[in-house]
């Protein structure tokens, strides 16, 4: 409801309270009557807490300006690999350091990988070292930022390429086998997850698939492991079914497994 037609409303309701006085006019009735006084102190208060509920429900979203920061990387993080970060900041607050371009999930939905600093003293003293972390999304109408649970997913060797509401990625189980996966947003079971090759555990991030590639009409993914084959997969909706032809070798091994 707007605020004027609100204004106009309790106004009316201030008046109607002063008919029985037939002697005074509509004016006169609300400068001299002490409830017209309270009432129309009331209806401003009112106006006013309107205004501040519309102005809390829109929140601003706004990132922060690049910063170069010395990640540390590898499995005892021992190595630094220079990257560029930035704050999300809402409602002026920064919430979250993240890391690369957010993916537009709808108008409303974005979602961004997260950084975060980790203290690496054995001492008193901290000593802050960069890492990379998962992904979080954010409602741009309520300002929530939560964290996506991405099954198999390995902030040091899962690359995350998006399409719509669907995330592509080689995750890594127990450290030691290699599934091609597709999750979606919102769905807690994925809609695909496929062996596609033992780890090879190496100290290099990112290193164990080459980033997915997406395609449409129809849908499908290709992942490609580290000195492994190509395969393609269709999805459906929340299924999915191997390109004819592409349908990985260790599939029914990776799935007794």
């Amino acid at each position: 409801m707007r605020i004027a037609e609100l204004y106009r409303q309790t106004l009316g309701l201030a008046l109607l309270l002063c008919q029985h006085r037939s002697a005074m006019s509509e004016q006169s009735c609300l400068r001299s009557d002490t409830r017209g006084r309270f009432l129309l102190a009331a209806t401003l208060l009112f106006l006013a807490s309107a205004i501040a509920a519309v102005a809390v429900r829109s929140h601003q979203i706004a990132f922060g300006p690049w910063l170069r920061v010395h990640l540390f990387v590898g499995p005892d993080a021992d190595r630094v690999q220079e990257t560029k970060i930035r704050s999300l900041n809402i409602d002026g607050r920064s919430r979250e350091f993240t890391i690369g371009i957010p993916h537009d999930v709808t108008d409303r939905v974005f979602v961004v990988r997260r950084v975060f600093r980790m203290n690496d003293a054995l001492t008193s003293h901290p000593e802050w070292k960069w890492q990379r972390d998962g992904w979080v999304m954010v409602d741009r109408s309520t300002g929530r930022v939560s964290n996506l649970s991405l099954p198999d997913f390995d902030p040091f060797y899962s690359t995350v390429t998006w399409f719509r509401d669907y995330a592509a990625y080689c995750g890594v189980s127990d450290g030691q086998r290699v599934y091609a996966v597709v999750a979606q947003l919102g769905q807690r079971k994925p809609v695909l997850r496929t062996y596609v090759g033992p780890a090879k555990g190496s100290d290099q991030p990112d290193s164990e698939c080459a980033p997915p590639t997406w395609q449409k009409q129809p849908i499908r993914v290709t992942f490609e492991p580290a000195g492994g084959q190509k395969s393609s997969f269709l999805i459906h909706g929340r299924s999915s079914e191997p390109e004819l032809g592409d349908e990985p070798a260790e599939q029914k091994e990776g799935e007794k497994q």
